[in-house]
Parts: C-alpha cells; structure tokens; sequence
C-alpha cells in the first residue's frame, strides 16, 4: 500500500506542475492577475498594464516585497535572458501567464512538505494525508495561481512545521526556532494582515510549549524577546521596501537612484514611512468600503464557502467539532454538580481537538469580517487534511471525495471564466501579427461582462498607442451599444479595427446595437457565473455557444 500511495502522490504532483504548463485556463478572481504578476510587467518589463487602486502612490494598501519575490524576479529572469539573447521572444503572453504561476507552483510544495512533516505528530498517515491534499482541488487551482492567500497558506503551513516540532520517537522537541517564528509572522502579516487570524493558534499552542518546558523565567522572556526582535527587524524591511517603492513609485527610479539622491530619499523616508497592513487594515475596517467588494452574511464561511472549497472533510469537521463542543459542555457540568478539579480538554476517542482549533479559530475571526470570498480560506487545507486522515476519517468516504475533486477541477480549472486567457493570447498573436506590424492598425478592445482582462498578456509596451483596451464589465446595454456605435462610427481613424469580446450567453443584446459584425470567434470552454447559460439552450443544438466567449469584429464598411 505503501508504494502505491507514494506513486499517486507523485502522479498527483506530476498534474499539478503539467497543468500549470499546460496552462490552466480558468479564471478565478482578478486578484490573482492585479496584485502581482500585472503589476510587475509594468514595472519591470515596462508593459502596459492596468495598476489596481492599492498600488498606487496615493493609496498604498499592499506590500511590494512578495510581489518583487515572486513575479517580479520571474520577469526579471526572462527579460534578461531576452537582452542576453538567449530567446529571441521570451516574453509572449504565454511566459508572462505561466512563468510567475510555474514559480508558486513550484513553492507550493511545501504544503506537501509540511503535511509529511506534521502528520506523525498528529497521529495521521503521511502519504495517506499527501494523496488527500494532492488530490484536492484547492492544491491543483488555487495553489498553483499567484494569489496572495496562496502566499498565505504557504507561510501558515511553515509556521504549523515550527511550533509544532516533536523527534523522531515522537516526545516534543525542545522549542527553539522562535527567531523564524518571528519572521514569518511579521511576513505573513505584511502579505495579509488576516494572517493574525491563522498564526493566533500556532503562537498560542508554542507559548504553552514554551511555558511547559522551559524551567526558569529568564528562558522563558528569552524566547519572547528573541520573537519580538525578529518580528520587529522584519517589519522594518517590508516598510523600508514598501517606502521607497511607493515614494519613487516607477521602478525605473528604483534602480536608478544616483548616491546624492540616496540621502534625499532616506530623508524622504523618515518623513512619510508607509506601513501598508496598517492602510489596509483602516480601508477594510470600514464598513462602507467592504460594502463596495460585496456584503456576505456572516455565515458564509462557515455554511458555504468551507463546503464548497473542502466539501465532505469540512461536514466530517463540523460534525466532530459538536461533537467535542457537546462533549466538553456535559463535562463542565458534572464537575460543577461534583465540584472536581478543572475540567480539561477529553482527549478519548475523538482525535485531536487541537487541530480543529488551527482549522475553526481562523474560520471564526474571519467570519467577523462581511466580505466573505472562498479563497479566504484556503489556508486551512492543511490543518483540515491532517484532521481528516487521523483515525482514517475520510477513507469511507472516498468515491465522494474523488467525484467533488474531479468537478471541482473542471469547473473552476477549466471553465470558471475559462474563455478569456485563451482570448488574450490569441488577441495578443494578432496585433503582434506581421501584416499589423509593417503597416500599424489601430485596433480597439472591447471586453464586456468579463472578468477584467489583465492588459499584462497582450504583452505592449507603454510607449505603443495604437491598441486601446475598454473594459465594460458588466455595463447595461444602452452604454454597451452606445460604446460599440460610437467605436465603429469613428471615421477619423481609417485603418482602424474593433472588437467586442463577450460571453455567448449575453451575445444576443448585442444584435440590438445597429452594428455588423464579421470574422467572429468562438473560444470554447467559458463559463460566466454572473451571466449563466439557461438550461434549456444546453440541450439545444445551440449549447457550444452558451458555453463560449465570442470575439467579435465589428464590420466598419458596413
């Protein structure tokens, strides 16, 4: 059994690196696009792109260090081996998709890491808990795109490996790694500051092993202190970082501050430290802004998105939280009516309560916060995976694990805004196409109700004017026919060419506009969650439209 758990962990982990290549074409969230790999291609390989409202030297809500770790050094490699002549046309909308994703890819491995590390200290099976999280589609989707919560769920996982140390012959290790504990705390908090919410249990169960091995007083502050001092010298690197990145703001400056200007630049640091968990956490401590990203009831999380990110394993973890919850309380009854000692934590037959404390202590504090989205929780995959293979709780169920993980691939790797990366990387063949570039067109980008395109992939340059991109998100019609009039009715510009990228399902309002269309495209698979396909027309003969994304090119003779 062994050996055969080992090949499907490695046939698992051979999917999640090819299907990255490959590439994966769903569309999850804009987030995975505008908070870093977009934001690099402009700065470093000066690529017209579309800065989101938190990087802006005006607003500064996210840190830069992760981002410049990440896609920024993948874009940096790539634009060097294209000055060194090493490939003639490495940056095509294909690298610039795959690369920075190839690199969290590869990082997210250390969730494997972490699981194989922690399972025996918590009586679980470690290639039995790898297959569960290979296998899921949150490692395959979500942890393979450059998210931040992706960051986050790596840095929770190293910090579960480090508090919770235990040797070989399983007694507790002496706790010693409280430097890094420190470090990644403070990264974790700078990257999202929802990090607290993930670390508060960790840091919680170390103090008590702190407190339970070290004798003396003077150990014990020793350990604190050193935690403090790390934690402080890392803060002071992302806010040094972040300060001179948002106070030069271009990373032409960056680079090309002259010695004399260093000493103008440090002086501008002191004056304007930016600290940019703290400007986050003002923006989304404020109700009315939540409001604009979306207001979920507060049971989300709890009822909706945990189930359909984890599906049955997150049911089972319900269902044994009341369980110990019921446990617990019948305890504290009887020995009020007894008057006996303190009650303490059972630990009988129910596993471990501990990991379900990393898995529903993160869950209830984000649960206090309205916006509500599913990738919120993706770091809890590893305290969840592990819960679930101790005592074997998940083998009864594994046909519906297999058939949610399967679906879930499918729907959210493969159709979810499926359309519209294969879209950009055919838009993007044609205005680098040679017959555009002998003679220049002028081509106009229409993108209705669309998630928003990164402008990154089209791969232009900042200095290149003659392509304009209008994203429509979900405008009503008359706006949309009015755009699209207004476009193909421009006759100042004689050679120019317009396209109007739109899902199959809301083709139809456009026929409504007064305006031809010729060559038109169909990208197939792309499914619109805002703009479903009705269910009658997929079983019509119709159905492929449906579930497509149209570009189409406005007949301007007509």
């Amino acid at each position: 059994a062994g050996m055969w758990a080992r090949g499907l962990w490695a046939l698992l982990a051979a999917l999640r690196a090819g299907w990255c290549l490959l590439p994966q074409a769903g569309y999850l969230h804009p987030d995975e696009f505008f908070q870093s790999p977009e934001v690099m291609a402009g700065d470093i390989l000066n690529l017209q792109v579309y800065y989101p409202w938190e990087f802006l030297s005006s607003s500064p809500c996210r840190t830069v260090v992760f981002p410049l770790m990440t896609s920024g050094v993948t874009y940096w490699v790539i634009k060097s081996l294209q000055q060194l002549d090493i490939c003639s046309s490495c940056i095509n909308s294909y690298t610039l998709l795959v690369s920075p994703r190839l690199v969290f890819t590869m990082f997210s491995f250390i969730l494997d890491y972490s699981v194989y590390r922690l399972a025996p200290s918590w009586e679980a099976d470690p290639w039995k808990a790898l297959i569960l999280l290979a296998g899921s589609y949150v490692t395959l989707v979500f942890y393979t795109r450059t998210f931040t919560n992706t960051l986050e769920g790596l840095l929770f996982a190293l910090l579960m490996v480090l508090v919770s140390l235990r040797k070989s012959d399983g007694s507790l290790a002496e706790p010693t790694s409280s430097p890094l504990i420190g470090i990644i705390t403070t990264a974790g908090f700078f990257n999202r500051p929802t990090f607290l919410a993930f670390a508060l249990m960790p840091l919680l169960y170390w103090a008590g092993l702190i407190v339970d091995s070290q004798k003396s007083i003077k150990n014990i502050t020793n350990h604190f202190v050193k935690l403090v001092l790390c934690a402080c010298f890392t803060a002071t690197v992302f806010v040094t970082a972040d300060t001179f990145y948002f106070t030069s703001m271009s990373l032409d400056n960056f680079y090309s501050i002259k010695k004399s200007h260093l000493f103008d630049a440090i002086g501008q640091l002191n004056e304007k430290m930016i600290v940019t968990p703290f400007n986050f956490l003002s923006y989304n401590l404020n109700p009315r802004n939540l409001a604009l990203h979306g207001n979920h009831p507060r049971v989300t999380h709890f009822a909706v998105n945990g189930i359909m990110l984890f599906g049955i394993l997150h049911i089972l973890a319900v269902g044994a939280g009341f369980k110990m919850l019921k446990k617990y309380i019948y305890q504290l009854i009887r020995v009020k009516s007894y008057h006996h000692g303190s009650p303490g934590l059972l630990v009988c037959s129910e596993g471990n309560p501990m990991l379900l404390l990393f898995y529903f202590v993160p869950l209830a504090f984000l649960s206090l916060f309205s916006h509500q989205e599913p990738r919120f929780l993706i770091p809890l995959i590893l305290p969840l995976v592990l819960f679930s293979t101790s005592q074997n709780r998940a083998v009864k169920w594994k046909h519906v694990i297999i058939l949610f993980n399967v679906l879930g691939a499918l729907l959210f790797g493969c159709l979810h805004q499926g359309g519209l990366i294969p879209c950009l990387f055919h838009l993007e063949r044609l205005v680098h196409s040679p017959q555009s570039s002998n003679h220049p067109r002028h081509y106009t980008l229409l993108f209705a109700h669309t998630y928003m395109p990164p402008r990154s992939l089209l791969n232009m340059k900042k200095r290149d004017t003659h392509i304009e991109v209008i994203d429509m998100a979900g405008s009503e019609e008359e706006t949309l026919c009015r755009t699209v009039e207004q476009r193909a009715n421009n006759f100042s510009c004689t050679d120019c060419h317009v396209f109007v990228i739109i899902p199959g399902t809301v083709r139809a309002t456009l026929t409504k506009c007064g305006v031809s269309f010729k060559n038109e495209t169909l990208i197939f698979p792309h499914l619109s969650m805002e703009d479903p396909p009705q269910i009658p027309f997929l079983f019509s003969g119709n159905w492929r439209s449906q579930l497509g994304l149209y570009i189409l090119q406005v007949d301007r003779d007509q």
